[in-house]
């Protein structure tokens, strides 16, 4: 009997620890990296605008080979949305819509339906280092439901951060050829 209740209480821990710390563990998040460009801001904001290009540079598109995303309304434009829906969980079902356009910024709105629902923000801001050189910060904002945030901070924020790094190398190589 006195193992069964340390066995019990083994699992108690387990269980309640992680809710726990979740409750300490931030909501919100942002993941901001950044890569210089050997090209024209012009050129660099005309190329990441545009939803369909994302299947050239975007590592999360490049992930299912079978993927087509599907872009409704004007691409490049406010309003333009871009859909998917793979197999294949680590790509999901989804959609970006373009919400706000400025010369030195593009905000997107995302919408996760599977394998987990959620919504997040992202941006492209465009600095110009000089008149063929562009910094572009491409930034990830979320905001998590409890207790998900723990997830989110040990492991998710990492990933996003890691996939957005290639996905700016992705573009600089293409651009710059």
């Amino acid at each position: 009997m006195k193992i069964l209740k340390t066995v019990l209480l083994i699992l108690v821990i387990i269980i309640a620890l992680p809710l726990i710390v979740a409750i300490f563990i931030p909501r919100q998040y942002t993941v901001s990296v950044s890569e210089t460009i050997n090209k024209p801001k012009k050129e660099v904001y005309d190329y990441l605008v545009m939803l369909k290009n994302q299947e050239e540079f975007s590592e999360w598109v490049k992930a299912d080979p079978n993927l087509h995303p599907v872009i409704t309304g004007v691409d490049g434009t406010v309003g333009a949305k871009q859909s998917w829906n793979s197999k294949d969980d680590n790509v999901g079902e989804g959609e970006q819509t373009i919400t706000k356009l400025t010369e030195d910024r593009i905000d997107v709105d995302i919408k996760f339906i599977r394998p987990f629902e959620g919504n997040a923000k992202a941006a492209n801001i465009f600095k110009v280092i000089n008149e063929n050189q562009t910094e572009v910060i491409s930034e990830f904002y979320a905001d998590e439901k409890y207790p998900l945030n723990l997830m989110s901070y040990l492991f998710g924020r990492g990933m996003i951060k890691n996939t957005e790094i290639k996905n700016l190398k992705n573009v600089k190589q293409i651009l710059e050829k």
